[in-house]
């Protein structure tokens, strides 16, 4: 038990990043035992935590791991019946607050729509995952939810489409070219934020891969947005974290070279840009042909950069 409490308290402490909220340790407890194959704990740590404490957003932020946990293991009649029961206790709990009055009530709400989705869509029921999501888009936009749910449509939508509008109208450093002049070239869109830990472990290998594949047609587009905090400063202005961001970059994300950073919220928004990083790859023609929250190692990455960078091959004349 010694054992389990210092890895789930190694996960509570490396989970945590100025600005965000803190974990709270049943989660963290419910992560361990998932991540160790152990359904079984997980369920009963949730549970018991819920006997104990009641349906709290924290008891429903556990309770939506164990969803996920469901769904990963192929149960998916279970994290069904656990989602539904997360968005239905959570629909009583917003009828005396608001969604975003705290953290962890969106992050369980989310999950369970996400769950919902996944499971509709593993049963080969897309149009009903996507109605599912667009739903609910529609009655959360202007809330954490949002982009969060555009996120989940985007998996189920975005590759083999154009690429999204990209609002270049504030930059961090240089002022970049126009996104027309780089048509021809393969995007490889870096969405990062300045507390995310695993954005700057992801910045060296996108440096390394842009400074090798550069010549061969790849361009960086690193877009970024304000958040109202500081590592120093809980409310600080738009022009002190832009100063903030500035430095940030330069720190950790400065050997990508020629990167073009817009600085725009709406941006993650229509990317669904929830999780950071969150990596886009766009071919020469404009269309999305790669859609990945979270980190890629850099063979994955290059598998997938490499393909698009392969010179047209010439058709033959017919005569």
């Amino acid at each position: 038990m010694l054992c389990l409490a210092f890895a789930a308290a190694t996960i509570f402490a490396q989970q945590q990043s100025y600005g965000q909220p803190p974990v709270p340790k049943v989660v963290a407890y419910v992560d361990l035992a998932l991540q160790r194959g152990d359904l079984e704990s997980a369920r009963a740590m949730a549970g018991q935590y819920r006997r104990l404490y009641g349906d709290t957003p924290e008891a429903l932020d556990a309770f939506s791991w164990v969803a996920r946990g469901e769904l990963a293991s192929g149960n998916i009649a279970e994290a069904v019946k656990d989602a539904d029961e997360i968005e239905r206790i959570s629909q009583t709990l917003l009828a005396t607050r608001k969604l975003d009055a705290e953290p962890y009530l969106p992050l369980a709400l989310g999950t369970a729509y996400e769950v919902q989705a996944e499971a509709l869509a593993e049963q080969h029921k897309k149009a009903e995952a996507l109605a599912l999501l667009r739903a609910a888009l529609q009655k959360w936009r202007g809330t954490s939810l949002a982009d969060r749910l555009q996120k989940n449509i985007n998996l189920l939508t975005l590759q083999g489409r154009p690429m999204p509008l990209l609002h270049e109208t504030q930059w961090i450093g240089t002022r970049p070219e126009p996104i027309a002049a780089l048509r021809g070239k393969v995007l490889l869109l870096f969405f990062w934020a300045h507390w995310c830990v695993d954005c700057k472990a992801e910045a060296p290998i996108i440096a390394k891969l842009a400074t090798e594949l550069e010549p061969k047609g790849l361009a960086v587009i690193a877009p970024t947005r304000l958040y109202g905090y500081t590592a120093e400063d809980d409310n600080a202005p738009a022009a002190k974290e832009t100063a903030f961001v500035q430095k940030v970059y330069e720190k950790y994300y400065g050997s990508i070279p020629h990167a073009q950073v817009p600085l725009d919220a709406g941006n993650f928004e229509r990317f669904g840009a929830s999780t950071t990083p969150t990596i886009v790859l766009v071919d020469r023609h404009g269309i999305v042909r790669l859609y990945h929250p979270g980190v890629m190692d850099e063979a994955s990455l290059r598998a997938a950069i490499e393909p698009l960078l392969a010179p047209a091959v010439p058709t033959r004349s017919g005569r």
